[in-house]
């Protein structure tokens, strides 16, 4: 580094400390706001990074990174950061479905990084990628480390409560909040100024409403237990299981430790009070769906008496942003069912595609609000290749795997037949965020539609008088078909044209 650039960057850290003056103003410490600020901050803009509470956080989802995530968490530059905190590979998944296991391993790819057989079914040859899954609150600690680390960022611990704008205009400024001095213990009131302002404060985000107008979807919650040497069927697997209960989840955090999480939707009876409540589901319904060797684990877990933490499920599809100076990003914008484990894959992908747009060789200066907005809405389009494919996948995924009528439950068998059938290289390069072609998902779903009309049909005219059951077969097949369209086709025109 020149003795300019020195000079400049201790310019700019004095002006962050001093003044709370900066490029850029990150709103949120966690997996994309790390993310976004480190990846701003490599390119030689300053940046102010926000956060409540600098504590470890201890959360029971955004344990599991697929491997387009991780790809792009090297390609910030933080791919140490899942390095030395126990974490655990992960090679795919393993659909227990009524007890019968189906392995999906994530596909082999060629030099490129292409999956070669998207289409068909299983290749064997080619280097097979890998996620990782560990303990939440570690892996963003590390995050925060490698953002207090970097010469262009000053962390401060914070709690932002409002934007500021100007005095005759509707833009941007920066942010007020509120900081706790550290020898008195008061709360005073604090501002934070930038040419941008990005605001990623999560799944329960204060500014939502005010910058989108958007509300998140909730119609179930995932309950998590924390196993401890419990022995999974398939080591660095994660494991769908799908059986009497709503589906639950299983994947090591760590060398010891395996994570379950429990679909509970609202309403059902089989969590009423007098049914035992959430405890009662988990214990009487969800449990014995379990494989046998994971059943005592969980019961151990269950024992402790407490109510098992939750996290809702939420949805929430994009919506494009016009922005005066601040946009809003992460869970904050953007949610699926965590079903699939793709949120942390989104984030990181968001945070590389955000930096490459305002990269300063085609935004020179943060105050020109034109370059920023044409930059913000390049983004909104050019993230759905790979957004759009992870979130229909996460909806649709759990509308099957939760089925509640006879054509989603038909739905629903057909999958775990074309997984049987080795059809997996496409399906499981979509989930791992590895295939960035919306058309390999439509093509896929839709043949997971007519394996399971051909199923059905199969079923429907077993018997000796089978032949003449053809018309209601053919009733069947109209109605799984319109089933799995009236699945499909709204979420992906929800993700693409608004």
């Amino acid at each position: 580094m020149t003795t300019t650039a020195v000079s400049a960057a201790a310019d700019a850290r004095v002006r962050r400390e001093t003044y709370h003056e900066a490029d850029v103003v990150v709103v949120g410490a966690g997996v994309f706001g790390c993310a976004a600020a480190y990846a701003l901050a490599n390119q030689g803009r300053s940046v102010l990074l926000l956060e409540r509470w600098m504590k470890e956080p201890d959360r029971i989802v955004g344990e599991l990174l697929q491997p387009g995530g991780l790809a792009a968490l090297r390609k910030l530059g933080l791919g140490h950061c899942v390095d030395d905190i126990d974490s655990v590979p992960c090679k795919g998944y393993n659909v227990i479905y009524h007890g019968e296991p189906s392995l999906i391993p994530y596909p082999p790819v060629d030099a490129d990084g292409d999956v070669p057989h998207k289409w068909s079914g299983a290749g064997q040859e080619g280097k097979r990628p890998e996620g990782r899954s560990f303990h939440h609150g570690r892996f963003v600690g590390r995050l925060r480390r490698s953002c207090l680390a970097h010469e262009n960022i000053t962390v401060v611990e914070t709690e932002v409560t409002k934007t500021v704008r100007g005095e005759f205009s509707d833009e941007v400024l920066g942010v007020e909040s509120r900081t706790t001095d550290r020898r008195t213990g008061e709360k005073k009131s604090d501002y934070f100024f930038g040419h941008l302002t990005i605001i990623a404060d999560g799944y329960a985000s204060i500014f939502r409403k005010q910058l989108l107008g958007s509300v998140p979807v909730v119609k179930s919650k995932f309950y998590a237990l924390e196993l401890v040497d419990c022995p999974l069927p398939q080591q660095h697997f994660g494991h769908v299981i799908i059986g009497n209960a709503f589906p639950v989840l299983l994947y090591q955090i760590g060398s010891r430790e395996t994570r379950a999480l429990f679909d509970v939707p609202q309403g059902i009876p089989e969590a009423a009070p007098a049914a035992g409540g959430v405890r009662g589901y988990i214990a009487n319904v969800a449990i014995p769906a379990l494989p046998d060797s994971v059943q005592a684990a969980a019961r151990r877990a269950l024992d402790d008496g407490k109510i098992p933490r939750s996290m809702p499920n939420s949805w929430l599809p994009p919506t494009k942003q016009a922005p005066r100076g601040v946009i809003l990003l992460g869970d904050a914008f953007n949610m699926r069912h965590p079903l699939t484990g793709g949120g942390m894959t989104v984030a990181f992908n968001d945070a590389l595609v955000l930096a490459e747009l305002l990269h300063p060789d085609r935004v020179r200066n943060l105050e020109d609000g034109r370059a920023v907005r044409s930059a913000v809405d390049a983004f909104y389009w050019r993230r759905k290749s790979y957004t759009s494919i992870i979130n229909v996948l996460a909806q649709a995924l759990y509308t099957l795997f939760a089925a509640d009528d006879r054509q989603l439950k038909a739905l629903q068998l057909g999958c775990f037949e074309y997984f049987r059938r080795g059809i997996t290289d496409g399906p499981c390069g979509l989930l791992g965020g590895i295939i960035h072609m919306p058309s390999v998902l439509a093509y896929h779903f839709f043949s997971v539609a007519f394996v399971a009309i051909w199923l059905n049909g199969l079923s429907v005219m077993s018997g000796p008088l089978g032949p003449l059951k053809l018309p209601l077969a053919m009733v069947d097949a109209v109605l799984i078909l319109l089933k799995a369209a009236g699945v499909f086709l709204p979420l992906l025109f929800r993700e693409g044209f608004r």
